[in-house]
């Protein structure tokens, strides 16, 4: 059977070495491949999959143009506006398991419960960031960001799911007394965001996983906080697809130590 990760670009993504490690140790002959592939690109390929294809890992730009191809959502692919995974079987059914990923991804760090929590950027990973947030118990979310359509999204997931958001800009940013801070934006965008602070409390969970750490994650580390790299967020998504695509339980501790392996060389 097969299965792929499917995006532009594609060639850094460490998907493959994650998937292929759990067929290997549950002995599946399954195979996992890095497709490089754009948005008006996306229905054909599907379209394309036969009988012997699972599904697909989806990441940017491919996130909302899978709506496009899915034939059934579930509830997280839904409010969050947001499908990185599709299954294939009868029907082809959009899911978001970057929400999972960013739970386990908290709960593994020792936040289990939060009330606060700050989010950095407004795309498709801050959004799946704001459910993940009320899953933790989040009440009240400060969104630090500028694009005002993205805002707007944000702001409409939050009233849905009994969240009070407040929006400002980076400049205006307090990391001093919030739970948890999750930077959703590419690498090297938030880079400056805490040159002018001196203390910060609750965890970061940064997604960027490469370089790590980030110039982000090492100064919240030398103003007294604790970080999250994202390649636990990216592990466990990658773990609940694994589940998806095989029925299986994915290997969870293989998937890490090949994860890890590659990330130290």
């Amino acid at each position: 059977m097969r299965a792929a990760v499917l995006g532009k670009p594609i060639a850094h993504s460490l998907s493959p070495v994650i998937h292929r490690a759990g067929y290997l140790a549950q002995n599946l002959a399954h195979s996992y491949e890095a497709v490089e592939i754009d948005t008006d690109q996306l229905g054909s390929f599907i379209a394309g999959c036969g009988e012997d294809w699972m599904g697909v890992s989806l990441t940017m730009p491919l996130k909302v143009a899978a709506f496009g191809v899915a034939d059934q959502l579930t509830p997280l692919a839904e409010i969050t506006g947001t499908i990185n995974t599709l299954v294939f079987g009868e029907q082809i059914i959009g899911y978001n398991t970057d929400v999972y990923g960013l739970v386990q991804a908290c709960v593994e760090s020792g936040v289990e419960g939060i009330e606060t929590c700050s989010i950095i950027g407004s795309g498709a990973t801050a959004r799946s960031a704001l459910v993940a947030a009320r899953e933790l118990g989040g009440q009240h979310v400060r969104l630090l960001a500028r694009n005002s359509v993205a805002i707007a999204q944000c702001a409409q997931i939050a009233g849905q799911l009994g969240i009070n958001i407040t929006v400002s800009d980076s400049a205006d940013a307090d990391f001093e007394n919030v739970d948890l801070v999750i930077n959703t934006t590419p690498v090297g965008v938030a880079d400056k965001l805490l040159a002018d602070t001196t203390e910060v409390s609750g965890l970061l969970l940064d997604v960027v996983y490469s370089p790590w750490p980030t110039q982000l994650a090492s100064r919240w580390i030398e103003c007294g906080g604790t970080v999250c790299p994202g390649y636990l967020m990216l592990l466990h998504q990658a773990a609940a697809q694994y589940d998806l695509f095989t029925g299986l339980a994915a290997p969870l501790d293989q998937m890490r130590a090949a994860l890890m392996e590659t990330l130290r060389n």
